[in-house]
């Protein structure tokens, strides 16, 4: 039996910061997951606005930017029309690296177990987990950060009710220009105008030296649209953006289509004593809303800088605790937002309703009106609606000049 105060079960994002996090603020910690190296993974693929800050309280920001691919300007296309270049914060970098840029600041004090837990059993004081190498670990606390696997969960009771199947379906690949060495924008976002299109936008952001796309689609899993996007992925987007190669000139896809469907759910039994839900274990949130990143990076930093040390400096591990951070009000309001903000971009995106088209409407205003108004403070001069490839590039260029 190996004695720690905290055991991680899972070293994705959330078990890697949380890892990393503990072990620098001296807590005896250990982190279990089957992997060396996150291995390739498509999830979260930018880091950007609130999530910004989110990062700097873990105290891991400035190794985990060093990875990232700045963007610094987006192109916003909305209703067609290219309504603004507005500065951006977007920091590209796809999934598996940024785990790997956490685990790379996992101290050498953190012991770590290359295997999986197979065993969970917990107790107001010590908990007991069972590793597949047949290591015993007893740690005060387990904070199981396991994602999307739901096994050792069952064999404590927990259970996931799905509120949203199939939410949103968010597909990623490479894109490259044909023809020229690179495209004229230095990232762009498409937001769709026809709730037909089951279409909420299309982003594209740099990643390294290659243009990333992510394509958020609310449609079934079985829609034969999805194979179709798989098997003809550029004449199958063009026709679901019959005006992006307007913007973008012609187009390749570079590599592999990843198509992922997320579920909505939420989980319940998981009040118990020394164990603790973050991240995807706890409940899921919607990629298209891009609030992921922001429900971990809060989840994990409230557990780990506000009620890991209040819990370890008394004895006991019991419900009480544990509650305060389920209770934690930093937490259920990033749950909350991130919930709402997930069904409102849907019916935003998709609902044909009078109320909705109107609300999609307001925004393109919105977005032209603060698009005009910042070409102005900078030139002096409004650039016309660009609808065309080609005059958008020349205002850029004549901009950059």
């Amino acid at each position: 039996m190996r004695y720690v105060d905290v055991a991680i079960v899972g070293g994705g994002l959330a078990g890697s910061t949380a890892a990393a996090m503990l072990g620098r603020a001296g807590v005896s910690t250990a982190l279990i997951d089957p992997h060396v190296a996150y291995p390739a993974d498509f999830r979260c693929e930018k880091i950007g606005g609130t999530q910004m800050a989110l990062l700097r309280k873990t105290g891991l920001a400035e190794t985990t930017l060093a990875a990232t691919t700045l963007d610094s300007e987006v192109w916003e296309v909305r209703f067609g029309c290219l309504v603004d270049r507005k500065p951006s914060d977007q920091h590209g970098i796809r999934y598996e690296t940024l785990v790997n840029s956490m685990r790379a600041q996992i101290p050498a004090t953190v012991t770590r177990h290359t295997t999986k837990a197979t065993g969970i059993a917990t107790s107001d004081d010590r908990q007991k987990v069972t590793l597949a190498d047949g290591t015993e670990l007893s740690p005060r606390l387990v904070v199981l950060a396991n994602g999307l696997n739901i096994g050792l969960r069952h064999l404590l009771g927990i259970e996931r009710t799905i509120i949203s199947p199939s939410h949103s379906i968010t597909i990623g690949f490479d894109i490259v220009p044909v023809g020229r060495p690179a495209f004229d924008f230095p990232a762009l976002t498409w937001w769709t105008f026809r709730a037909s299109d089951r279409l909420g936008y299309l982003t594209l952001f740099p990643i390294g030296d290659k243009m990333r796309a992510n394509l958020m689609v609310y449609r079934d899993v079985d829609d034969p649209w999805l194979r179709q996007m798989r098997t003809a992925p550029e004449a199958t987007l063009n026709a679901l953006i019959p005006g992006l190669a307007r913007f973008t000139g012609d187009f390749a896809m570079d590599g592999p289509v990843r198509v992922r469907p997320a579920d909505l759910y939420v989980s319940s039994g998981h009040r118990q004593a020394g164990i603790v839900l973050v991240g995807d274990a706890f409940g899921t949130s919607c990629p298209a809303a891009g609030t992921g990143t922001d429900k971990v990076f809060t989840d994990v930093t409230q557990l780990c800088n506000v009620h890991i040390p209040q819990w370890l400096a008394t004895d006991g591990m019991d419900v009480a605790k544990i509650s305060a951070f389920y209770d934690d009000p930093v937490k259920t309001a990033c749950d909350a937002w991130s919930l709402d903000k997930a069904y409102h971009l849907k019916s935003l995106s998709i609902d044909p309703g009078m109320s909705w088209m109107t609300r999609r409407l307001g925004r393109f205003g919105v977005r032209l009106a603060q698009g005009t108004l910042r070409k102005l403070r900078t030139t002096g001069k409004a650039d016309p609606v660009v609808h065309d490839a080609d005059d958008a590039a020349a205002a850029h260029h004549g901009r950059a000049a």
